[in-house]
């Protein structure tokens, strides 16, 4: 520890002292701090597409948009940077909840029309049942004039249901194809809802039914869980390609030109010129070793 200290002594940091530049620290306004640290982020639910005014009540009126472009409604600052403005659409309110009666024979609702909604890659039916018309997602094969139930009944044998009914995942046979599941009985309907997706249920025991979802994940949901029958609609969607740059605004993708290119190297890829072309010649040949001859006298 004494020579360590002794060498310690003899270290002089004067020199070091000598080459450190003071620059001058601009000071930070208490404003921009403010709108640094509040800065909203991505996530957490908010969308900063679109915002759908919804009325009080429920409606199948297409309901007015306004579209974020990717900027926060309240300060215009741009957040997601990968959204554009696009086409404005109409937004079509769904009604996430397919309500039944808990006993008794199902309730039959006829599907009125089939249509295209630019808010979601689903298609979307207009479905009449008594006096109320409201907005489902459509089904692969659904089409106008079909006749779909709703029930919440969990009977003894298992129901053989068709594409766009209704029923707790307990009253539907194993191997069925689900979409529009509840997470959690009474909430809304928010699982499996984009196009060409499907749910399959897999195995029950007790009173929890196994459902393998899109990602191919398995979930074990309680067998009072609303789901409706069938395979949404649109399944060509993920396979469609876009085609052009045009097509991809008008769906509200920003373009991403501009953040590399090959011709100037942006952004720290430089474009150096080749090494010069250098002539390998081919081996040389071994000289001819002499030949020595030795004779015994």
């Amino acid at each position: 520890m004494a020579s360590l200290a002794r060498l310690l002594s003899r270290l002089s940091l004067t020199p070091l002292a000598q080459d450190v530049r003071h620059t001058a620290v601009r000071p930070i306004s208490l404003e921009s701090l403010e709108r640094f640290l509040n800065k909203p982020k991505p996530g957490g639910g908010k969308s900063y597409r679109r915002i759908v005014h919804y009325p009080e009540e429920y409606t199948i009126e297409p309901l007015r948009v306004t579209n974020l472009a990717g900027r926060d409604p309240e300060t215009g600052r741009l957040i997601a940077k990968g959204i554009g403005g696009g086409i404005k659409h109409k937004y079509h309110w769904i009604k996430w909840v397919r309500d039944g009666p808990a006993e008794g024979p199902p309730q039959t609702e006829k599907v009125v029309d089939v249509i295209d909604d630019g808010c979601r890659t689903a298609k979307v039916a207009l479905v009449a049942v008594g006096n109320e018309m409201k907005y489902i997602l459509a089904t692969e094969n659904m089409k106008a004039g079909d006749l779909i139930k709703t029930s919440r009944f969990i009977p003894r044998i298992p129901v053989r249901a068709n594409e766009g009914d209704a029923y707790p995942l307990g009253a539907l046979q194993v191997g069925t194809q689900i979409h529009c599941l509840e997470k959690y009985p009474g909430q809304p309907c928010h699982l499996i809802h984009a196009a060409g997706s499907y749910g399959t249920i897999l195995r029950k025991f007790g009173e929890l039914v196994v459902v393998q979802l899109p990602s191919k994940q398995e979930f074990a949901f309680q067998q009072t869980c609303m789901a409706t029958v069938g395979r949404v609609s649109n399944i060509a969607h993920a396979k469609t390609p876009i085609g052009s740059a045009q097509k991809n605004r008008e769906l509200g993708n920003r373009p991403r030109s501009g953040l590399w290119q090959r011709k100037d190297g942006h952004h720290g890829r430089k474009v150096r010129r080749l090494p010069p072309m250098r002539v390998i010649p081919p081996p040389s040949e071994k000289a001819a070793q002499p030949l020595k001859l030795t004779l015994k006298v």
